[in-house]
């Protein structure tokens, strides 16, 4: 089991990562002045579980799914932390994916003015991704992630032995943030190439989680607000999250996919990126989801939180390996080089 550090300015915050990380932390606490946040999904596979090892918590579970991620279901987990008597001393344990990590952690960071938090991701993209890093969010008004704050959990308890359960659709949602990091991170590109027949094998994704994490960690401790180094864990998602929210119907982390696809086609289009390295992470990309879409209308990327202003669209794009751009565009010019894309796509 690999111990992983995150030093902020705002908070300490330790990830365990490895066979046993559950284990070994459910023998340290039985679930006493806890608050724990899950869905209905892993409530029905892991009730025994959360019996036998948080019996004293207070157990709250909402549906399953982004559409969970918004703020009634944030005020209905306040009112009940309110109405189970939690203090600011309390925890909040966030057992689930992405969505019940990111709306346990906003109710934690509001609850008091700061509840402690423990996140214990369940999918593979919130183990690799949306679990480390204190970012917290609900979507509103048409807009993902508008509503959230910045708070690190004090722990992170990454183990593989929740990937067992998960439906293949779910590891193709957590590959689209390994691939992302494959685009940062040459030793993870290099990890990713020499095992592309293997990369959707449970054992393999296992041993390249810690890879992925030790790169956010050190993303997030440059950089913890997402002011400078932090934009570049963005990459594939300016379009990826507006195809998101005009299409739905897939998960995340295939939108993800979808992005990075359409963003290394800007990228070679303007000169940014090519050559073998273009090459190999369209292959990944393609062997995480071969069918690539044609998706045309990316209205929604008007509103992402990284563009100053809405006239002008801000993509990161993959440069090199191991390399990012941040590439800003006239809002024309971008949605012409998607409709672009989207004409060339096998579909």
């Amino acid at each position: 089991m690999e111990k992983i550090v995150i030093d902020t300015p705002s908070s300490h915050s330790e990830i365990s990562c490895g066979v046993g990380a559950f284990s070994s932390f459910c023998a340290d606490t039985d679930g006493a002045d806890c608050f724990l946040v899950t869905d209905d999904n892993v409530l029905s596979l892991y009730s025994a579980e959360i019996r036998e090892n948080f019996p004293r918590a207070h157990v709250f579970a909402i549906k399953a799914g982004e559409k969970s991620k918004n703020y009634g279901v944030l005020h209905s987990i306040l009112k009940g932390m309110i109405e189970a008597g939690m203090t600011r001393k309390s925890c909040v344990l966030a057992l689930g994916g992405g969505v019940v990590g990111d709306i346990a952690g906003l109710a934690a960071s509001l609850y008091m003015r700061g509840a402690d938090l423990v996140q214990i991701p369940t999918t593979l993209l919130a183990q690799v991704d949306s679990s480390v890093g204190g970012k917290t969010a609900v979507d509103m008004c048409g807009v993902k992630n508008v509503v959230g704050s910045f708070y690190q959990p004090r722990r992170v308890i990454v183990d593989p032995l929740f990937l067992n359960t998960l439906p293949v659709r779910e590891i193709r949602c957590g590959l689209g943030e390994i691939i992302k990091y494959g685009a940062l991170d040459g030793g993870i590109f290099d990890a990713l190439a020499s095992n592309l027949p293997h990369i959707k094998d449970r054992g393999f994704l296992g041993e390249i989680t810690p890879a992925c994490i030790r790169h956010k960690a050190e993303v997030v401790m440059k950089d913890e607000r997402d002011r400078g180094e932090r934009r570049s864990l963005n990459l594939g998602h300016t379009t990826g999250h507006a195809f998101e929210l005009r299409y739905k119907r897939r998960s995340h982390g295939e939108f993800v996919l979808i992005g990075m696809y359409y963003e290394l086609y800007i990228a070679q289009k303007l000169g940014v990126c090519g050559g073998e390295y273009a090459d190999m992470l369209r292959k990944l990309i393609k062997a995480a989801l071969p069918s690539i879409p044609k998706m045309i209308d990316v209205s929604a990327a008007k509103y992402d939180k990284k563009n100053s202003d809405r006239a002008e669209i801000s993509v990161i794009a993959p440069s090199n390996k191991g390399e990012w751009r941040e590439i800003k565009l006239d809002y024309d010019k971008y949605c012409a080089l998607i409709e672009e894309c989207a004409q060339k796509t096998g579909g």
